[in-house]
């Protein structure tokens, strides 16, 4: 049984301690702020808040954040020389955030696994994701890396050395993919595997932006069962929640190429209805000036054979109700449970999420049989042997 305390997560009592504090000084004593920044670790300079002029070329830039807590947390230091950033999934060659020293100055290199490489990063995606880490509050961040973490996902970047196991890259390829943190860093070791050459015509901030989102629409799709096999039953209708935003914008794009009809996106301001509508959506729903399940009844009178839900507790339930028979309900986040646009969480807003936490639906095993249809979760941030 996981250790508790007063019935709590342990570790979920210091996050929630530790932004409460954050909260108290950034509120009433502001200048104090920087008392609450950790000690440096070894791998990080003594007084290593880098500047942007004033790096030698051989020494990590990165944003580490020392312990849960408020914005203040997100350091820019500087590493010890030939440090660079990794992500949990090379735990066997060295526990993450930060590798030991490497040799740096070849191609080729011997002092890392063989089937790595390093990566000169040039641009990272910012996901909401991230702030859940700050906040203390995203599982596989606290399972796999604790404190220090270098947050982020998703690299572009030139390789500058490959492991003495790796053919298909070499030193100045353009690659871009994914890390399972440590991102937000300007050297990251990354097993080649978890990389792709950048397509002509791309940004490498472009590149940056896809790997997550794209993975994680894929995926999906795929406990859906419209991918990589078509679905054989009746109803391909799909309904996508926040069809504008990253994850949604790439679930309408998929969808119309796996050729599922109709595709029904629903936005939360009338300002994202035409993005979606761009994007390929057959429907639109502005769930701020329609209500969001007569339109989405009217939209597919039958039900839906996919449901793609990130937001939680505000429509969960409904989400499930709307299924056809054989319908699955996808969920992938919970962002109606958390805050939004908060540098630290302070107790009304921890109260709030308790409440929204209490207010979970909870599903019948023996209706889902009658029913026919399915609920399945994942996070591809749990996915280092898959």
């Amino acid at each position: 049984m996981p250790r508790t305390v007063l019935g709590q997560d342990p570790e979920v009592l210091l996050a929630l301690w530790a932004n409460v504090l954050s909260w108290l000084v950034s509120t009433f004593a502001p200048s104090l702020l920087p008392r609450l920044l950790p000690a440096a670790c070894a791998a990080e300079e003594e007084g290593g808040i880098a500047s942007t002029g004033d790096h030698p070329q051989q020494q990590t830039r990165c944003i580490s954040i020392g312990r849960p807590g408020g914005s203040e947390q997100l350091r820019l230091v500087r590493l010890r020389e030939s440090v660079a950033t990794c992500g949990y999934n090379i735990k066997h060659f060295c526990p993450p955030p930060y590798t030991p020293p490497l040799s740096l100055d070849s191609s080729i290199s011997i002092d890392m696994p063989e089937d790595c490489v390093i990566v000169d990063n040039e641009a990272f995606s910012v996901n909401y994701a991230d702030c859940c880490i700050r906040w203390g509050l995203y599982e596989s961040a606290k399972r796999f890396v604790g404190y220090p973490i270098v947050p982020g996902f998703d690299v572009a970047g030139t390789v500058s050395s490959v492991g003495s196991g790796v053919s298909a890259m070499k030193a100045g390829d353009r690659v871009f993919g994914c890390t399972l943190f440590g991102a937000y860093s300007s050297r990251v070791l990354i097993p080649s595997l978890q990389l792709r050459p950048i397509p002509k015509g791309l940004t490498m901030g472009q590149a940056a932006a896809l790997p997550a989102v794209s993975l994680t629409a894929l995926h999906a799709l795929s406990l859906a069962g419209h991918y990589p096999l078509e679905s054989k039953y009746s109803n391909r209708a799909i309904l996508i929640h926040s069809a504008a935003g990253g994850v949604g914008s790439m679930l309408v794009q998929m969808s119309k190429i796996l050729g599922l009809s109709p595709v029904v996106g629903v936005v939360g301001s009338s300002s994202k209805v035409e993005e979606a509508r761009a994007l390929g959506c057959d429907c639109v729903i502005d769930k701020s000036s329609e209500n969001l399940w007569d339109a989405a009844e009217t939209a597919s009178p039958t039900g839906y054979s996919a449901i793609m839900d990130a937001n939680g507790v505000s429509t969960l339930q409904q989400s499930y109700d709307h299924l056809a028979p054989t319908g699955r309900l996808v969920v992938f986040g919970f962002h109606s449970n958390l805050p939004m646009g908060k540098a630290a969480l302070d107790p009304l807003q921890w109260i709030r999420m308790a409440k929204k936490a209490a207010a979970m639906p909870k599903f019948d095993a023996m209706d889902l049989c009658t029913s026919n249809k399915s609920i399945l979760g994942f996070n591809l941030s749990f996915f280092a042997d898959e």
